[in-house]
């Protein structure tokens, strides 16, 4: 009987708002200047955004300007101080499909301050693979800023380094992997010591016929484990002596 009531207590415990919120950050699109309104297949996706073909944020023609200097999606020019390496040129394209294609980065979406968007992501940890090949590829690139979202000469439609700043070799502007990573997009990015496959971290390169590994990630950090002191644990952990009660 004891274990009756137990069962019946658990079954007619009310689902917590936060596990609604929670599911809310699964398999969905921020809200910014080229992604759809929600993730579906897309089966032309281009190049080094097809991974994300089976589920996108983004379309096929987003994932093809993802892939041109200047494209229209933001007319950000790469090649600022002189042509851009085509290995480090390969994970701004790859960072680029990522956040414009994958419904995986939910649980760090946060409130943009920009004009032309109305969120944004930050903190999303980052695979320590993927920030150390891009820093490896990337070090004798060469830039003149820090931060690349703010601080850039506009003046004609397309990004130039501001007055006064001198272009450095990735390395000396970025001392560190995790200062690549977490500096460049003003912290849209938080470097890790997990490793791929690890399923604490996002992948930007993963394998798509293995599925996509950023879905588990999502969903461990969106959902999490039950808080060690609320009734529902409490209920649990007291369950095995409710059944060797007797009424």
């Amino acid at each position: 009987m004891a274990a009756v009531l137990a069962l019946l207590v658990l079954v007619a415990w009310p689902v917590p708002a936060a596990a609604v919120t929670q599911d809310s950050l699964l398999n969905v699109c921020m809200d910014a200047k080229h992604h759809k309104t929600e993730p579906g297949p897309e089966g032309q996706l281009y190049g080094q955004c097809v991974l994300w073909k089976d589920n996108a944020c983004c379309t096929a023609n987003t994932s093809l300007e993802a892939h041109q200097d200047q494209s229209y999606l933001y007319n950000f020019n790469w090649d600022h101080c002189g042509a851009m390496p085509e290995k480090c040129k390969r994970h701004f394209i790859q960072d680029t499909c990522l956040y414009e294609c994958s419904p995986n980065l939910g649980p760090w979406i946060d409130q943009a301050d920009n004009s032309w968007r109305k969120e944004r992501i930050q903190d999303v940890p980052l695979c320590r693979e993927d920030c150390e090949q891009w820093w490896e590829d990337c070090q004798d690139a060469v830039t003149c800023k820090v931060n690349w979202h703010k601080g850039w000469n506009w003046t004609t439609g397309t990004n130039h380094c501001p007055r006064g700043a001198m272009c450095q070799k990735f390395k000396f502007v970025f001392p560190t992997a995790a200062a690549l990573c977490e500096q460049i997009w003003s912290g849209s990015y938080r470097y890790t010591s997990h490793h791929r496959g690890s399923g604490r971290c996002i992948q930007m390169w993963f394998d798509p016929t293995q599925g996509n590994p950023n879905v588990a990630v999502a969903q461990y950090y969106a959902r999490g484990d039950a808080p060690p002191n609320s009734p529902l644990s409490i209920l649990l952990s007291l369950l095995p002596l409710m059944l060797l009660t007797p009424l």
